[in-house]
């Protein structure tokens, strides 16, 4: 039997919960993403990677690369899928290479002031954080699959 969404028109701003939930999610699949980068910087570097150029470009590729592929293809990563999110422009589009990138940034410096990016959502009406404002993105709750 195929799976049904309810009216996707039927979305509303993620709140705060879903959002560090589904980066918590993410974060395991970013860790385990983080040390095969690792290996294969080790065995290439005969032991040096940590000092390599290369390998310091490739740790900071890692995470835009990840979402990268993840919010172009459907918006969602699987943290996000879990916790029914998904990641996409005012119009309901996906995000482009600039937005993603510019997301990114916004979560860099909302975590670097100690989470207040996020925290912002609680302060602005239409539930936006940093990396919301600075992308002119929106992250919202997908309705429920109707069997």
């Amino acid at each position: 039997m195929p799976r049904v969404f309810g009216h996707l028109n039927d979305v509303y701003p993620s709140g705060l919960f879903r959002r560090l939930a589904a980066m918590v999610y993410d974060l395991f699949l970013l860790s385990a993403l983080f040390m095969m980068a690792g290996f294969i910087g080790v065995a290439i570097t005969d032991g040096e990677a940590n000092e390599h150029l290369l390998f310091k470009l490739l740790v900071w590729m890692v995470p835009f690369l990840f979402y990268w592929y993840f919010w172009r293809r459907s918006g969602q990563t699987l943290g996000m899928l879990a916790w029914r999110i998904r990641v996409q422009t005012p119009e309901g589009k996906a995000l482009d290479a600039r937005q993603t990138f510019l997301r990114l940034i916004g979560g860099l410096l909302s975590w670097t002031c100690l989470g207040l990016g996020y925290l912002w959502l609680k302060f602005d009406r239409e539930q936006r954080t940093w990396p919301d404002i600075l992308s002119k993105t929106q992250v919202v709750v997908l309705p429920k699959i109707r069997e």
